[in-house]
């Protein structure tokens, strides 16, 4: 398992952006490295956990719960085929493009070591948004996505230091509950029946996740 590519954006205007300025940082592009990687502080007011990388929205992304995005290889190579084209490492914005690692598969509180020195938590699958479709130019793709599940996963900063592309990864620590990315995203997206069993991840679940869990169970007991 590794890093096979670290990928950042740079801000810039677009017309496919619900940002009232119409700049946006989806368009990462991989770079060698070494770069910072730290806790970048509360949602909402703070944007990428790697040095240098765009968060222009900060209302939906970026913040300690959703440091960094990664997606695996493997997942895009299944949309390249699906889809006939190339999709480059970065394509769907993420900043780590791994191999050899069941990304969606993770576990909300997985731990991976990057590198020597960093340790991220698995937090959330991402959702995806309008932004993101016009970036591919696919139409349709919110639901396309959406309905595939395999949505890559967000991670918060563990322990901060240096990555670049090529680092080994490693998971360090797996729970031993069963809620994994996948069922993450689709309970939250297209089957809330499952959105009880998202509390068993306990508080390495996104917040807003959990936020969303306890109300559905709530309502149920209600």
């Amino acid at each position: 398992m590794k890093l096979l590519s670290l990928n950042v954006g740079r801000a810039r205007s677009v017309d496919h952006t619900d940002q009232p300025d119409g700049v946006t940082g989806i368009d990462k592009r991989p770079v060698e490295g070494p770069l910072r990687v730290a806790a970048p502080g509360p949602k909402g007011t703070a944007g990428s956990g790697i040095a240098g990388d765009a968060v222009c929205d900060l209302r939906h992304h970026g913040g300690d719960d959703q440091a960094v995005y990664a997606v695996a290889r493997e997942d895009l190579d299944v949309w390249e085929n699906e889809l006939g084209r190339p999709l480059a490492n970065g394509a769907f914005g993420e900043n780590l493009t791994t191999q050899g690692l069941d990304v969606s598969g993770a576990r909300i509180g997985e731990r991976w070591r990057i590198g020597p020195e960093v340790v991220l938590e698995v937090t959330s699958g991402r959702i995806p948004c309008r932004t993101f479709q016009e970036h591919l130019g696919e139409k349709g793709w919110v639901r396309r996505f959406t309905q595939r599940g395999a949505p890559g996963a967000y991670l918060r900063v563990v322990v901060p230091g240096e990555i670049r592309a090529g680092d080994r990864v490693e998971i360090v620590h797996r729970p031993d509950h069963e809620v994994t990315v996948a069922l993450q995203f689709s309970a939250v997206t297209t089957r809330r029946e499952l959105l009880p069993r998202l509390l068993a991840a306990g508080a390495a679940l996104h917040p807003e996740a959990r936020a969303i869990a306890e109300k559905y169970v709530a309502q149920q007991e209600a």
